[in-house]
């Protein structure tokens, strides 16, 4: 038996007027996923336990089986770790998002305009990141390139006792209004300004600015973590595991449960990514001998993020006609029975542009017990008549117990 998971974070959504009352998720054409649905288990799963703040990081974990009150020791150590940072137990991690700021003379009456520096590349993302390092680097405090906007500030000997607010919340709001709150507060709002300075007279950034695109002239600070420990996929669940994914939160939840992790030129934190790629690896990975595999897409939630209807629905779409047969059709065709889960892991409303709490819809199909039937439209609505689950390893559990199906 082998084991497919389809994260599609951020998938699900509100009602829309726009789309005649549906969500992003029903109004998209995904004749896979529709006629897996009408032969399979539906249902909905409150993956963020009401205690934490609803991200991927939390839901995540918990559908890896790994219950967050457990086990959550924040999101960017856990970061650090997929990027290959070295951690120890009393380090501090911090997100260090590249982001574009209005240009105020008053540092703090600056408005967070984009949340991901223009979306700007990981190569431009490390040369810039190099440059603020160069200059704010010391004994206590280093800043470490990463994918893109993502970026880890790591601080030795540092507690984890001051409140943060994430980029993507905030967007089009005064920094004033927004700044961290505790004992390292100062700290960081100084670091931030100092980068702030330094960003500004990159030549990246002055090239952007002369051609009328938004610079990468800010570093926002968020996601305080500690180092994580999970036991092992295979100890807890008997079950070589892998995950194909694109960002380091992922990578680094796939080592921290000494899981393979499965990535390639292409695999992308953001809207354009490799869709079939993705379900290719997975597929040659369960057939080279794994048993479970992981495939997380962000594109959903990016397009969210982003404000953006087209991009959303188009990155459902092309997760069903581009991820979902790269996976299928191998196993199918080697005789391999096996099971397959599509979720998102939280919703990420574009109403809001932001995560929130609601119990997201999922889609179980068994190979052995269930047939594609005539497509439904799997959506939340759909979803929220079937199966309704406390918690994602609960979800877990029911994928990988025989006596569900």
């Amino acid at each position: 038996m082998k084991y497919v998971v389809i994260l599609a974070d951020g998938m699900s959504d509100w009602p829309l007027a726009e789309l005649g009352g549906l969500t992003p998720m029903g109004a998209a054409e995904k004749p896979h996923m529709d006629a897996l649905a009408a032969g399979g288990i539906c249902g909905i799963c409150q993956t963020v336990p009401p205690e934490f703040t609803p991200g991927s990081d939390v839901a995540n974990m918990a559908l890896l089986g790994y219950p967050p009150g457990e086990f959550y020791r924040g999101r960017s150590a856990l970061e650090a770790l997929g990027a290959g940072i070295e951690l120890a137990s009393s380090d501090l991690t911090l997100r260090a998002n590249l982001v574009t700021l209005s240009d105020e003379t008053d540092f703090l009456e600056r408005r967070l305009l984009d949340y991901s520096g223009g979306d700007v590349a990981s190569a431009d993302a490390a040369a810039l990141i190099r440059a603020v390092a160069a200059e704010l680097d010391d004994e206590k405090t280093q800043l470490f390139p990463g994918i893109g906007f993502r970026n880890i500030l790591r601080r030795r000997q540092a507690a984890d006792d001051t409140a943060y607010h994430p980029a993507h919340a905030i967007l089009g709001k005064r920094l004033l209004d927004n700044l961290p709150q505790g004992p390292q507060a100062e700290e960081a709002i100084a670091y931030m300004r100092r980068a702030a300075a330094i960003l500004r007279q990159a030549p990246y950034n002055q090239a952007q600015v002369a051609s009328g695109l938004p610079p990468a002239n800010g570093i926002w600070l968020w996601g305080p973590g500690k180092k994580a420990e999970l036991p092992p996929f295979r100890e807890r669940y008997g079950l070589s595991g892998g995950i194909v994914c694109g960002v380091d939160l992922l990578r680094g939840l796939g080592r921290a449960a000494g899981m393979d992790v499965l990535t390639k030129p292409g695999f992308t934190g953001g809207t354009v990514t490799d869709f079939a790629g993705k379900g290719r690896l997975a597929a040659e990975y369960l057939l080279a001998g794994g048993d479970f595999v992981y495939v997380h897409i962000e594109a959903p939630d990016e397009s969210s993020h982003q404000g953006s209807l087209a991009k959303k629905i188009a990155a459902i779409e092309r997760i069903d006609a581009e991820t979902l047969p790269e996976v299928m059709a191998p196993l199918q065709a080697a005789g391999e029975a096996f099971r397959l889960l599509i979720t998102p892991d939280h919703a990420t409303p574009l109403a809001t542009r932001d995560h929130a709490r609601d119990a997201v819809p999922f889609l179980l199909f068994d190979s052995r017990h269930h047939r594609a039937g005539e497509p439904v439209r799997h959506d939340e609505a759909r979803a929220a008549q079937g199966v309704s689950l406390a918690d994602g390893a609960v979800l877990l559990r029911h994928f990988l117990d025989v006596d569900f199906y």
